[in-house]
Order: C-alpha cells, then sequence, then structure tokens
C-alpha cells in the first residue's frame, strides 16, 4: 500500500504528514486489499474560517471510496474523512461477507 500526499500551494509540516500517516495506518487494520491511499489537503478561498478541505480516496479492487470535509483545520477535516471512510469500510465488508454467505448457502 502506497500513501500519496497532495497538497497544491502548500507545504505540509512534518507534524501534519505524521498525523496523516497515524490516520491512514488505521485502515491497514480494517481493509487488507487497499492498494492506495490517495490525501489531498487544499485551502477553499472562502470568507468563512472552516476552509481547510481534506479528499481522501482509497484505491481497493472494486469501486474506490472517498471522502470530503471541510473544517477549520487539516487535523479535523482529516479525522472526519477517516471516520468516514472506515464507516465505508465496515459497511462494504458487511456487505461482501453477506454475499458471500449467500453464494456459499445456495451451492
Amino acid at each position: 500500500m502506497s500513501i500519496d500526499i497532495q497538497s497544491p500551494g502548500l507545504a505540509p509540516n512534518q507534524e501534519l504528514e505524521n498525523f496523516i500517516h497515524e490516520e491512514v495506518e488505521k485502515f491497514l487494520h480494517l481493509y487488507k486489499e487497499i492498494i492506495r491511499i490517495e490525501v489531498c489537503l487544499s485551502v477553499d478561498s472562502s470568507s468563512t474560517k472552516e476552509n481547510k478541505l481534506c479528499r481522501m480516496r482509497l484505491i481497493i479492487p472494486g469501486n474506490d471510496l472517498i471522502a470530503t470535509f471541510k473544517c477549520r483545520s487539516f487535523e479535523e477535516a482529516m479525522t472526519r474523512s477517516a471516520a468516514a471512510l472506515e464507516k465505508q469500510i465496515v459497511k462494504r465488508k458487511t456487505i461482501l461477507e453477506g454475499s458471500l454467505k449467500r453464494n456459499f448457502t445456495s451451492k
């Protein structure tokens, strides 16, 4: 699994990169088939303080999983995106396990 961090127009500090890696490594325990994780950080040009945008994309076999949040800080946006992706992974695993059970019992 590779982690691709993009931040056009920004230079994330080492502390933020470490935080991203910590959040992303949680996915390894949840779903073993992740090929790549893309994290894109940007600042929205709005007048509000909630202008830090984090878009996460898990590239997995089948359909990719994507979550995007805009918050006051990159850390908060990253945490919320990661939580949303965790929910998507759990839902996906539940659906896959259910279809495997149906296929196994129908044969």
